[in-house]
C-alpha cells in the first residue's frame, strides 16, 4: 500500500515497542518550532515553508504562530503579505491558508478541486451553466486591475448583469450571486488573488486583484510536504488534511520513502528516521501560547494526542452540556503547550485588555514570561486575539468568565489565579 514504506518497517533503527506518548509530542513541537525559540528572526515564507501552511479564518492565528515560533510582530508579517512573500490562498480541501511564495502553486493545485466541485454543484441544484460562469470569469478579469483591489461589492456593481443573483434557493445553498463561483474558479486558477483591504489577516474585508500564477503539483508532491511538517501522521491523518479519498491518497504515498513507526500507525520519511530515534524530550519546559486553529493541532486534527490522561476529564470552558476536553474534536480555546503537552487554555479579553487563562501545570517564571510576551503582544499589536472571522468579545464572554472561575477554584500551585 505504502510503496517501500511496508517494506521498511519497523527498521532503521527504531526500538522495539510503542513510541512514548511525550516523545511524540515533544518531537511535533520540535518540528513546529515550538521548543524554545531557537528560529528567532526567521522570515514569515521560512517559518510556514519549514512548520506548516498556516489556517486563516479571518482570526489571529497566523500571527500567533509566527509570534510563537520565530517572535514575529504583526507589521513583518504584513509587509511580507504586501511583498507577496507570504499569501492567503484556497488550498487543501478548498479551505484558506497563509503559503509561502515557493508553496503557491503546490497550494493552488490542491484546492482546484473545490471550485470546480461548487460550480458542478450550482449547475446541478441552482440552474447555474458552466458557459455564464465562465463568461463571468472574462467579466471579472476586465475589471480588476494588477495594483487598486476592487472589494467584491463594486466588482458586482461592475459586473452588471452578468453576475446575477440566484435568489432563495442559493440563499439556503451560501450562494446569493453567480459572483462567488467565479472568483473562486479565478483564485483557483492563479488567475486573482485574494487581499485584505487594511493589509491585516485577522480582518474579514477583502478585494480582488489580476494575477497570474501557475498552478502545478501532483498529489505525492502534497503528501511529501505533509509529512516533512507533521511526521509522524497516519494515513488518516494525512487524507483529513488533504481532503484525499483513499484511492487518491495511497497513490500520492506510493512514491514516499515511509517508515512505520513501533506499535502505531504513523509513518516517518525515512531521511528522518535516524533523528527521530536518537531525539529524547527536553529537560526544560518550552512554553507556547498559540491559536486554536494552528499547526500542532490542525494538520493531524487528533486532539487527544497532544492531552495527558489527567487533563481528558477536564470540563471545556462555558460547556453546557458538561463536555470533557478529551473528547472534543478541536480546542475549544487557545492553548497553552510545553513540548508538546496542553498545559492550559487562554482566550484574550480586549475590554480589560487583558489575557485569561487557565494553566493545568504549576506556573513558573518561564511560563509567566510565556503568558506576559504573548499578551502584550496581542494587545499592543492587534488588540485582540479573535479564533475566527465571527469571534466578537461578547461571543467570547461565557468563555473569558469560565476561565477566571477556573482559576479562583484552581488547587494551590496549579496557577497564580490571574
Amino acid at each position: 500500500m505504502l510503496g517501500r514504506a511496508a517494506r521498511r518497517a519497523d527498521t532503521d533503527g527504531m526500538a522495539n515497542g510503542e513510541i512514548p506518548a511525550a516523545k511524540l509530542r515533544a518531537w511535533w513541537a520540535h518540528r513546529q518550532w515550538l521548543d524554545g525559540g531557537a528560529h528567532r528572526g526567521a522570515s514569515p515564507a521560512q517559518v510556514l515553508a519549514a512548520t506548516g501552511w498556516a489556517r486563516s479564518v479571518g482570526g489571529a492565528a497566523p500571527y500567533l504562530g509566527l509570534f510563537a515560533r520565530a517572535g514575529l510582530g504583526r507589521a513583518t508579517v504584513d509587509a511580507a503579505v504586501a511583498a507577496v512573500e507570504v499569501q492567503e490562498l484556497p488550498a487543501a480541501r478548498g479551505c484558506t491558508y497563509v503559503l509561502p511564495a515557493e508553496d503557491f502553486a503546490l497550494g493552488l493545485a490542491a484546492g482546484a478541486g473545490v471550485a470546480e466541485a461548487e460550480i458542478a454543484a450550482a449547475v446541478r441544484h441552482l440552474g447555474v451553466t458552466r458557459d455564464e460562469v465562465e463568461q463571468l470569469c472574462l467579466t471579472v478579469s476586465e475589471l480588476l486591475s494588477a495594483t487598486e483591489p476592487l472589494e467584491p461589492q463594486r466588482i458586482r456593481a461592475l459586473a452588471g448583469p452578468a453576475a446575477r443573483p440566484l435568489g432563495e434557493a442559493g440563499r439556503r445553498r451560501g450562494v446569493s450571486t453567480t459572483l462567488p463561483l467565479a472568483l473562486g474558479l479565478l483564485q483557483a486558477r492563479g488567475l486573482i488573488r485574494r487581499v485584505p483591504v487594511n493589509g491585516r489577516l485577522d480582518q474579514q474585508r477583502y478585494g480582488y486583484l489580476r494575477w497570474d500564477r501557475a498552478v502545478h503539483g501532483e498529489a505525492a508532491d502534497l503528501a511529501r510536504r505533509y509529512f516533512s511538517w507533521a511526521a509522524p501522521a497516519s494515513v488518516r491523518h494525512f487524507r483529513w488534511f488533504s481532503g484525499f479519498n483513499a484511492a487518491t491518497a495511497k497513490a500520492a504515498l506510493a512514491p514516499l520513502d515511509l517508515v512505520r513507526l513501533p506499535g502505531a500507525d504513523l509513518l516517518l520519511p525515512a531521511e528522518l528516521a535516524e533523528e527521530f530515534d536518537r531525539f529524547t524530550v527536553p529537560a526544560e519546559p518550552a512554553y507556547a501560547l498559540v491559536a486554536a486553529v494552528y499547526g500542532l493541532h490542525l494538520l493531524h486534527r487528533d486532539l487527544a494526542r497532544l492531552i495527558d490522561p489527567q487533563d481528558a476529564d477536564r470540563s471545556v470552558p462555558a460547556s453546557r452540556t458538561g463536555r470533557s476536553f478529551g473528547s472534543e474534536a478541536d480546542p475549544p480555546t487557545h492553548l497553552v503547550v510545553d513540548r508538546g503537552r496542553i498545559v492550559g487554555l487562554w482566550e484574550y479579553d480586549p475590554e480589560q485588555r487583558e489575557l485569561v487563562h487557565q494553566l493545568f501545570v504549576p506556573i513558573n517564571a518561564a511560563l509567566r514570561a510565556a503568558i506576559e510576551a504573548t499578551e502584550v503582544f496581542v494587545r499592543e499589536e492587534l488588540g485582540d486575539a479573535r479564533a475566527f472571522g465571527l469571534d466578537s468579545p461578547k461571543s467570547r464572554a461565557p468563555k473569558l468568565a469560565a476561565l477566571r472561575t477556573a482559576n479562583r477554584y484552581a488547587a494551590p500551585g496549579s496557577s497564580d489565579g490571574r
